[in-house]
């Protein structure tokens, strides 16, 4: 499973940022039509929603795991849910977990 992680991770940081990509090229790196286009309708705001909340869980969970001394670290993959996503940061964390 370690080496499944690892690929998830490479994965959820790499697409992404390919989308992430073609909307700052075509848009510039206005924010809040970044956050405009994650709300532009009902379909996107759900989606975006869930991953809003499913972050929060994600953070929750962690927090447990470190007060049981049971985790890693949190603040690389809070960095990594914030700067790339959970597609990234929850395969990354397990990944961590496993070594």
């Amino acid at each position: 499973m370690k080496n499944l992680y690892l690929l998830l991770a490479i994965l959820g940081a790499v697409i992404p940022y390919f989308f992430f990509v073609q909307f700052f090229s075509a848009e510039g790196l206005a924010l809040g039509r970044f956050v405009s286009a994650l709300f532009a309708n009902g379909a996107a705001g759900g989606f975006s929603a869930d991953l809003l909340i499913s972050s929060l869980v994600f953070w929750l969970y962690m927090h447990q795991q470190r007060k049981r001394n049971a985790g890693p670290a949190l603040l690389p993959f809070v960095a990594l849910n914030l700067l790339i996503g959970l597609s990234c940061a929850l395969p990354a964390y397990l990944y961590a977990q496993e070594t």
